[in-house]
Formats: C-alpha cells, sequence, structure tokens
C-alpha cells in the first residue's frame, strides 16, 4: 500500500507517517524543503522517541521523498498512485499543496484516493477539497475527503536530523461518514492506530478546545510574563490559575453541547495539563504562541468556545482574558506577531476585532471590543 503525506516536518515523520508506517503503508513525503527531501532520499530509516510513562522507540522505514517545488510533476503522479493522502502542514498552507493534488486526481485512474488533512483546524478536509475542486469539479469522484481530529505533542528538534522525540500519547479520530455506502474496493482504509467514528465533531472540538486553547493560554501568559518555556510557566500559580480557568470555560460548553462525562472529561483536562508539564518535552512560550491573528480568528480557540458560551447567555471571562494576553504577544520571530501590533496600533476596537476575530455585533462583541481598548491604552 502507498501512502502521500504533505510536509515532512515534526508531525509528519514523527505522528502521520508513523502511524501510516505501522498500518503498512510505504510513504513518499512531499515537501518544498531541499534539505529534508535530501535527507529523506538518502535515509534507510529514521527512529520516533516516545518519552513519558509508556515510553519506546519506533523505527520507521520504506519511505522516500520529493521535492514538489522542484518537481511538481513528480509529486503529482505520487499522488495518483496513492491509496491515501495525508498532509500536516498548517492550515494556511493548504492552499499551497492543493494545485499539486489537483494534478495528481486528474492522472487518477481507478478507484478514489482517501484524503485527509491532519490539522489542527475545524473541518480541514472540507477546505481541502473545496480548494483541490476549485476550478475541476469533474474530479470530485476521484477522491474521498475525510475529516480528521489528530492530538500528538511534538516539541522543536534538531533540524539537521530525521529522527523525532514525541510524547507517548496521541489520537488521530477519522469520520467515518464520507465512506458510508462505498463500495469494499474504496472502504475506509485499515489504520489500527486510528479509530473512525460516526460523528467527528466532539472529538475535534474536545481537542481543539482543551489541548490547544490550554496550551496557547499557557504560552500567551507565559510569554506576557517574561517566562520562557511552557513549563515553567504552568510553575506559576497565577499562570495556572488563569489555564484552569479557561479550560473551566470551555469545559462547560463541551459538556452541555456534546454530552461528556464531566468526570472524565475533567479527567481529560487534567492529563492535557500534565502533558504541557512533561519535563522531557521541554517547549517555549514563543514557539506555541505563534501565528496569533490565525489563533485570535473567529473558529479558532478562543473565539469560537467563547462565541458559543456567550450566545448560550454564559460567562466566557477566562477566555476572554485569555484573549486580552494574546494581544501582547509581539516576537519579532513572527511575521503575524507584527502584523498583530500593527493592526492594533491601526484599527479602532471595534474594526479589530471585526477584522481579527470574525465579531461585528452580538452578545461577545463589547468584552472583546473592551480589551482591545484596555491594549491600546
Amino acid at each position: 500500500m502507498r501512502a502521500v503525506h504533505f510536509g515532512a516536518g515534526n508531525i509528519g515523520r514523527g505522528f502521520v507517517a508513523l502511524i501510516l508506517h505501522r498500518a503498512g503503508y510505504d510513504v513518499t513525503f512531499v515537501d518544498v524543503n531541499p534539505e529534508l527531501i535530501g535527507m529523506l532520499q538518502q535515509a534507510d530509516a529514521y527512529q520516533v522517541r516516545e518519552v513519558g510513562p509508556d515510553a519506546r522507540i519506533h523505527t520507521v522505514t520504506g519511505f522516500t521523498g520529493i521535492d514538489s517545488s522542484a518537481d511538481p510533476d513528480a509529486a503529482a503522479r505520487a499522488v495518483a498512485e496513492a491509496d491515501v493522502v495525508t498532509c500536516a502542514v498548517g492550515p494556511t498552507v493548504l492552499r499551497f499543496i492543493a494545485p499539486v493534488i489537483r494534478a495528481g486526481l486528474a492522472l487518477r485512474d481507478g478507484d478514489p484516493v482517501t484524503v485527509m488533512a491532519c490539522e489542527n483546524a475545524i473541518g480541514a478536509s472540507d477546505t481541502l477539497r473545496e480548494l483541490v475542486l476549485d476550478g475541476a469539479p469533474e474530479l470530485a469522484d476521484r477522491a474521498i475527503f475525510a475529516n480528521t481530529a489528530v492530538d500528538r505533542i511534538i516539541p522543536p528538534q534538531d533540524p539537521h536530523g530525521l529522527d523525532v522525540v514525541v510524547e507517548d500519547f496521541f489520537e488521530w479520530s477519522i469520520d467515518r461518514g464520507p465512506f458510508a455506502g462505498a463500495s469494499s474496493a474504496v472502504a475506509a482504509p485499515t489504520i489500527p492506530d486510528a479509530h473512525f467514528v460516526d460523528d467527528l465533531a466532539p472529538f475535534i472540538e474536545r481537542k481543539l478546545f482543551t489541548v490547544n486553547t490550554g496550551h496557547a493560554t499557557t504560552a500567551y501568559a507565559g510569554y506576557a510574563a517574561g517566562i520562557e518555556t511552557i513549563a515553567e510557566a504552568l510553575q506559576s500559580p497565577e499562570i495556572r490559575a488563569a489555564v484552569e480557568a479557561s479550560l473551566a470555560d470551555t469545559s462547560r460548553l463541551l459538556v452541555a453541547k456534546f454530552g461528556f462525562d464531566p468526570d472524565e472529561h475533567a479527567a481529560y483536562v487534567a492529563r492535557a495539563i500534565a502533558r504541557f508539564e512533561n519535563p522531557a518535552l521541554p517547549d517555549t512560550c514563543e514557539r506555541i504562541g505563534r501565528q496569533p491573528l490565525r489563533k485570535l480568528s473567529r473558529h479558532e480557540r478562543f473565539v469560537q468556545p467563547a462565541a458559543e458560551l456567550a450566545e448560550r447567555g454564559e460567562s466566557a471571562d477566562a477566555l476572554v482574558a485569555a484573549y486580552a494576553s494574546a494581544l501582547r504577544f509581539d516576537a519579532e520571530s513572527d511575521e503575524q506577531a507584527a502584523e498583530l501590533q500593527r493592526l492594533l496600533a491601526e484599527l479602532d476596537p471595534a474594526a479589530f476585532v471585526a477584522e481579527v476575530s470574525g465579531i461585528d455585533g452580538g452578545p461577545l462583541q463589547a468584552q472583546l471590543v473592551g480589551v482591545v481598548q484596555a491594549a491600546k491604552g
């Protein structure tokens, strides 16, 4: 079996490709980093080292790499011949890989290929589908796009090697719906380490509004306090209280919306915070906080749950406070941080909230406008 994975970075090698390899797939990595692709082309294997209570080491073999910027035709041919296509490139990069997938579908002859976007975003595979089929609706029957929810913490790695250190926890949930009624020839792929679910929304939102909300709350509060690492930030009683309060907000929403058992969800939250504190996975507040404009957008980790709580007539004060901390993120290494500070300086508060966070009216607007006004002051 053959899989094509877009994005040969840490998530690609240390999570998605590892699971596909364990499922029996030969993986072709597609990336635009020539140095990384060169290392993959020359290597026979790399290791994924899991750290934590269930630590173990995996050896990944049977892979190759294609530089899609240098040889887009080869990348398209790989898609045309694949059984599964995945990506972990970041939601903003989907539009750049879509033309390559489109070209591959145009060359395809035979059963549809399964395409799954493994991104920290709601409905990422749906988004990718729209981008791939834009101007080519006749290719719709050549692929099955299935949304997924993915979760694994991977800190920065040695950029000059292929081995990856990861936490010993992971979760990959896949929407079974797109495969319903399909013939046996195009049934859901067999991936033992993933699990297929009838309703993906609870898994996506539980992860996004727990792990991502908690991680980002820690990062922005820690950065504002001048603390370097996530683990160090959580040693601050004030920051830990802020993180717990943000996740108390999202927990109320998730339990009410999806019917999660309160005790089981509380255990999920506690484990998420413990994962952030794993001393074997050091990560920085600056790295986790990068791309603040995306993280402050309408359907992301702060605004979406806060808006839903406000619409229910419930408090979202802790999420709004986390939003306020994010406004102070001005890391010079991040382009979005610079753009955030420019917009904060140039726009009036209501215009900022509308443009950055998609809130133009409704019960949450006044609170967000208030914290933006305070940040400008």
